[in-house]
């Protein structure tokens, strides 16, 4: 397939939409731009697509909790349209608002109907909102998207970025299987390797920054990889510092190079 078609998925509120259509069209993707209400009243056309993000922002204001809204549009509405395209083979990508709605949907970590969700996105530990640069490292090469990829240097903007499982032994497995595919790396803070703030921005136990479901195909993240795909955007460029390009273009390089 020459042209991998991703869908943009889009909600009031919404507001990284056209940075990340544009990531994707730097790397050879088709991007659309589909808002929620289309969707809903046709499901069937995500047929069309190899790729459906759903990218940054504050989806209906995150009201009663971030990405919670859309997140129940989706599990209410989309959940069987959006498994199949899962079951497919096709690719999906929720960035920070965008992570929040899959984790929240539970089309990432499915919930159990008698223990509830897997896991979740609350508030950060500083009780504030954290816009900052953070360092990376990804871990096993389960994720499509992290695919050949050790470090990234990337921006975080979020309230609610603080990565929780349901209990212990929900981490452990998650652990275990791969799932918890990127880390926040800096100063560890006693023997349990927990990073500190602010290089771990949210306070997530483990250092998590990403998650991907069982198959590899599905990642949610809180940091933004569309906002780093060009040297120019890296904060200490005019200092020589950073690639030829931006660390985050690899993530979307990825997608569309797994349909070629």
């Amino acid at each position: 397939m020459a042209t991998p078609r991703v869908l943009i998925l889009r909600a009031p509120g919404t507001n990284c939409d056209q940075e990340t259509a544009f990531a994707f069209e730097q790397v050879g993707g088709k991007a659309d731009f589909v808002h929620v209400k289309r969707l809903l009243e046709h499901p069937r056309q995500a047929d069309d697509y190899q790729i459906l993000c759903v990218p940054g922002g504050f989806s209906y204001g995150d009201d009663v909790a971030a990405g919670r809204i859309l997140a129940e549009q989706i599990r209410h509405h989309l959940g069987d349209a959006l498994t199949e395209f899962k079951e497919a083979g096709k690719l999906l990508l929720g960035i920070c608002n965008g992570f929040q709605v899959l984790i929240k949907s539970g089309i990432l970590l499915p919930n159990d109907p008698e223990k509830g969700p897997a896991a979740t996105l609350t508030w950060n530990d500083s009780g504030k909102f954290e816009d900052r640069w953070v360092n990376l490292a990804s871990e096993g090469d389960a994720c499509v998207f992290l695919r050949n990829i050790e470090t990234l240097y990337l921006p975080v903007a979020h309230a609610e970025g603080k990565f929780v499982t349901r209990d212990k032994d929900t981490f452990n497995a998650l652990q275990a299987g791969g799932q918890l595919v990127l880390r926040y790396t800096g100063r560890p803070c006693g023997n349990n390797g927990q990073v500190t703030y602010p290089d771990n921005p949210n306070g997530s136990p483990g250092n998590v920054a990403g998650a991907c479901d069982e198959t590899g195909r599905v990642l949610g993240l809180m940091p933004h990889p569309e906002r780093h795909i060009d040297r120019t955007q890296h904060p200490r460029w005019t200092r020589r510092e950073g690639g030829e390009v931006g660390d985050g273009l690899a993530v979307f390089e990825n997608a569309v190079a797994y349909f070629e």
